[in-house]
């Protein structure tokens, strides 16, 4: 029991479950930005709600379904660029923000040579 705890307890299970979580909630939003704006305008398009039926065809009662195939690339790459405009760019965006509002602090050798400076143009003769 005391290595079970240990393991659950660690700080990598806890990331790891509240990354799932964050995800799941991730992926609704994605789902719902795919399934309500791109797939309805797919539909206006095609004047069909996917692209699954397209372009169906038979050779010696083999049926083809290469819709079915160019629909799950669609899906894909539709997903992949929701994600990438809605989650990730503006992500990426805030994160420069907040990198340029951050500055980092001057180091140990640029702090003396700034007191030289000082020291100098106070003391010009010394």
């Amino acid at each position: 029991m005391k290595g079970f705890k240990e393991f659950i307890m660690r700080g990598d299970v806890i990331d790891l479950a509240v990354a799932l979580v964050l995800g799941l909630a991730i992926f609704a939003i994605i789902g719902a930005i795919v399934d309500n704006l791109i797939n309805p305008l797919i539909a206006a398009i095609f004047g069909q709600p996917d692209l699954s039926s397209v372009a169906d065809f038979e050779i010696n009662h083999a049926h083809f379904y290469p819709g079915v195939v160019l629909s799950a690339i669609m899906n894909f790459l539709f997903v992949a660029a929701a994600l990438y405009f809605f989650i990730v760019l503006p992500m990426n965006k805030l994160r420069e923000m907040r990198a340029k509002d951050v500055t980092a602090p001057p180091t140990e050798l640029e702090l003396l040579t700034e007191i030289r400076d000082a020291l100098v143009t106070r003391n010009p003769g010394a």
